[in-house]
């Protein structure tokens, strides 16, 4: 992480377009928690911090957060077990932060519900970008319509998607990359092209969008290991196909 001098005289100067959003820092790091905090509290958020995983139910319990940024390793209770009682309760978007670079850590984050996740060494101010990226995505515009095709319905306003008429329990970024894909029904993206578009990263591991293709499969196809609705385009990307013809096969 940047090295930066935590100023608290500076406090809630900027960034007011943040709407007093309430985030939840779960780090077990004093440094790292006061210095994620201070950056978020100036980009205009109310910051909450826990130091450990019973400490964060009790925080989240006491005021609900319209976002977390959770560690993963944390003392008496890891960060997947937190993300999972959480989500277990509501609906919340979480950032995983992780020591590690193995690419499984990261994956199982984003499998147990985690939105995002950013390896440390990190940078505050990217965090803070990816935290507006992650909630901004929550509040769609209302006069957004619904999208439907292939028995799938996206109503992106009221942040439902179904299909057949059965609710599907997605993930915020899972949602988002539906969204998508039905409102540009057969044309190829590139993995790049749906961090940039759906996502609006312009940096990232692209190793993010593969997994969430891959659980987003697991919901929507009759068999996810022989995708018919999304589709691989080999040297390309990924591309929706409403109405794929009977002898495709992937």
């Amino acid at each position: 992480m940047e090295q930066q001098t935590y100023d608290p005289a500076a406090r809630g100067t900027a960034g007011r377009g943040a709407g007093g959003a309430r985030v939840l820092v779960v780090d077990d790091d004093p440094t790292v928690a006061e210095v994620v905090s201070g950056y978020l509290d100036r980009a205009g958020y109310v910051v909450d911090r826990a130091g450990d995983g019973p400490a964060a139910l009790d925080r989240a319990a006491a005021h609900w957060p319209d976002l977390v940024v959770l560690d993963l390793m944390l003392p008496g209770m890891d960060g997947l077990e937190v993300c999972r009682r959480m989500r277990g309760r509501a609906p919340v978007p979480v950032i995983m932060l992780t020591a590690r670079g193995d690419e499984d850590d990261r994956i199982l984050g984003l499998e147990v519900g985690a939105d995002d996740y950013v390896t440390k060494p990190f940078s505050p101010r990217e965090l803070v970008l990816r935290v507006e990226s992650v909630l901004r995505r929550t509040r769609p515009p209302a006069a957004t319509r619904p999208l439907s095709a292939a028995g799938l319905t996206v109503d992106p306003a009221a942040r439902r998607a179904t299909r057949n008429g059965a609710d599907l329990a997605l993930t915020l970024r899972e949602f988002d990359l539906l969204a998508f894909l039905l409102h540009h029904p057969g044309r190829a993206y590139s993995r790049e092209d749906l961090m940039r578009e759906v996502w609006g990263w312009d940096f990232g591991d692209l190793s993010t969008v593969t997994v969430h293709v891959r659980r987003l499969r697991g919901k929507v196809e009759d068999d996810p290991g022989r995708p018919r609705l999304i589709r691989t385009v080999w040297g390309v990307g990924y591309r929706f196909d409403p109405a794929p013809a009977a002898s495709d096969e992937e």
